[in-house]
């Protein structure tokens, strides 16, 4: 090169450091930190300390490690906590199948369906199956006092997940308080859903559960790619399984931990900006933002 060639480099190097925008943090790092690792907090149990099969024993398999579940043609498999929860944190390390998965729902989900009947709350992790080449979405939703029964309101939001989920065990999480719902993936809140009302809000007990099985009929794109048994089976694994908090038995005084820093509960200022990390490149989904649904019938949204 000439001395020209390098007077040349020296000033288009000094224009882009001094005139081009500098990038942000969100743009660069991948992802941003939390801060805050709640589930460092809360202390790992083996599934026979807390949970319970609850259906398809046939198909699970208990080992050191952890559990795998799986669904083939015959039936799904499921199982539950063995106490009720009125508020905690609720947790678990999950590893999806890869391949073709759609029609096939993961779930790790509160729930208090077996008491309430047609009347029940939930508050759900959901991994909707997917077909060659796509990716899996992480489905949130709550329901309320029925919500979920026969007219059903959901409160959806989905995402897309920055990193292949079948390659590794990552950890899902539902922080779950009188005031607040949060939802955490590997420690990084994706969703935070507030008590505005107690009638869009969960208050009654619920049992922690796990599942697969085929929801064929609405998990892929709306129902439009079925489950295909020629691929069967599909497994799920679960491990690091946590559940800590107040059980529907505890003292009335009994108050569940932050999965931030303040007693008080809500997130960090740097918890809040990594949410919107997360909503701003991930979310695929939200309900609040659906122009088809009759929004007074989730009044959270606009209140």
């Amino acid at each position: 090169m000439t001395i020209y060639s390098h007077l040349f480099f020296f000033f288009f190097l000094l224009f882009l450091v001094q005139f081009l925008p500098a990038p942000s943090i969100a743009s660069w790092s991948w992802p941003p930190s939390p801060g805050y690792y709640p589930s460092s907090k809360f202390r790992s149990m083996r599934f026979s300390q807390g949970f319970r099969n609850l259906w398809g024993p046939q198909h699970q398999r208990l080992d050191q490690h952890g559990l795998t579940i799986w669904l083939d043609s015959s039936t799904g498999s499921g199982f539950k906590s063995i106490r009720p929860y009125r508020s905690g944190y609720f947790g678990a390390s999950i590893k999806l199948q890869p391949g073709y998965t759609a029609g096939v729902i993961t779930a790790f989900y509160l729930s208090n369906n077996e008491v309430h009947p047609g009347y029940h709350d939930e508050v759900d992790i959901e991994f909707l199956g997917t077909t060659f080449g796509k990716p899996y979405v992480l489905q949130t939703n709550v329901y309320i006092r029925g919500s979920g029964d026969g007219n059903i309101i959901g409160r959806e939001m989905k995402f897309h997940l920055w990193f292949d989920p079948t390659r590794a065990f990552h950890h899902y999480a539902v922080f779950w308080s009188p005031k607040e719902i949060i939802f955490l993936v590997d420690d990084m809140p994706i969703r935070r859903y507030t008590r505005k009302d107690a009638a869009t809000f969960p208050l009654r007990p619920m049992w922690v559960y796990g599942s697969i099985w085929d929801a064929s009929s609405w998990a892929t794109e709306d129902g439009r790619y079925k489950a295909d048994y020629k691929y069967q089976p599909f497994v799920a694994q679960f491990t690091n399984f946590k559940a800590s908090g107040c059980s529907a038995y505890a003292s009335p005084w009994c108050r569940p931990f932050s999965v931030s820093p303040y007693r008080s509960g809500g997130l960090t200022k740097r918890q809040f900006w990594s949410m919107r990390w997360v909503q701003k490149r991930f979310m695929v989904y939200n309900y609040c933002e659906d122009p088809i649904r009759d929004h007074s019938l989730t009044p959270e949204c606009w209140k």
